[in-house]
């Protein structure tokens, strides 16, 4: 049985209808956004792509002896938001969908980060005017400019990830809709680290933010101890590693989220024996002031 996530675009004088089957096309009952092809699956012994993401090591199952307990953390200039704190609730004008926000402006951040889990004959509502999104699913992505209406449609389970924020704009600059694939965008030099990155979105000036992929192999770390004026929203992906956040030093695992406030000192360091992977929210191409 095939399922199919739709998604469609409205702008003045356009049409774009696309049906992105690989976004959603796992084995059924299994969770979108860590579903791979049913040939893949077939095909491998592990767990699908991202599966710890919404099915993590520990989860509410593995608690019912520590009542009370839980990794996160919620400080002035950082937030760890582990998955056993995740709270859904139906999102504001979405049909079928459970929504936890994640990061959001109420914790200092100027952006928001929220899982949106759609049902069975699902829809996707619009974000507020001027407002920007990006969503993912496994290794599919979408950006929708502000103002843009677009419609998601689910047949069956599927989980995305969100990122909305407030559109910063600048003359005679206009961002354009985008879908693209994770695995297909280029890998970019980093010089002096030894992480692997790509870029989801353009880095020209009409994009206000972009959203990296970062993979690391068992024992690689950053060489520099980051401290700059950008805001992080950190997923991890895959692997697991020791987050530095200001002063304090975080074990983190496939499945957690990191807000990272201006300023605050940061640093990661792979460990375990599988390779680490995250995605990284960074606003860019504005002026700080």
């Amino acid at each position: 049985m095939q399922h199919s996530l739709s998604i469609s675009f409205h702008a003045p004088r356009t049409l774009l209808l696309l049906v992105l089957l690989p976004w959603v096309r796992g084995a059924v009952g299994q969770e979108g956004f860590c579903s791979v092809p049913p040939s893949v699956v077939a095909e491998s012994t592990t767990k699908p792509l991202y599966w710890k993401v919404t099915n993590p090591t520990l989860s509410p199952a593995n608690l019912q002896d520590l009542p009370g307990f839980t990794r996160s953390v919620y400080r002035w200039d950082h937030a760890l938001i582990t998955p056993e704190s995740h709270v859904f609730s139906p999102l504001p004008d979405w049909v079928n969908t459970l929504g936890a926000y994640l990061i959001t402006p109420a914790m200092g951040a100027h952006f928001s980060m929220y899982l949106a889990k759609m049902q069975e004959n699902s829809r996707s509502g619009l974000p507020p005017k001027d407002v920007e999104r990006f969503h993912l699913l496994v290794d599919s992505y979408a950006y929708l400019p502000p103002n843009v209406e677009h419609l998601l449609k689910c047949d069956t389970t599927a989980t995305i990830l969100i990122f909305e924020r407030r559109y910063i704009s600048l003359e005679n600059h206009y961002p354009e809709q985008i879908i693209g694939s994770t695995e297909t965008q280029p890998l970019l030099e980093t010089p002096g680290e030894v992480f692997e990155l790509r870029k989801l979105l353009p880095t020209s000036a009409p994009y206000d933010f972009n959203i990296h992929i970062m993979d690391f192999q068992p024992g690689e770390y950053l060489n520099v101890k980051e401290v700059h004026y950008n805001q992080h929203g950190l997923l991890l992906l895959e692997g697991q590693g020791i987050y530095r956040l200001g002063d304090s030093w975080y074990p983190v695992q496939a499945g957690d989220v990191i807000w990272m406030a201006p300023f605050v000192p940061q640093w990661y360091a792979a460990l375990g024996k599988t390779p680490s992977r995250y995605l990284l929210y960074k606003d860019v191409n504005r002026n700080p002031l």
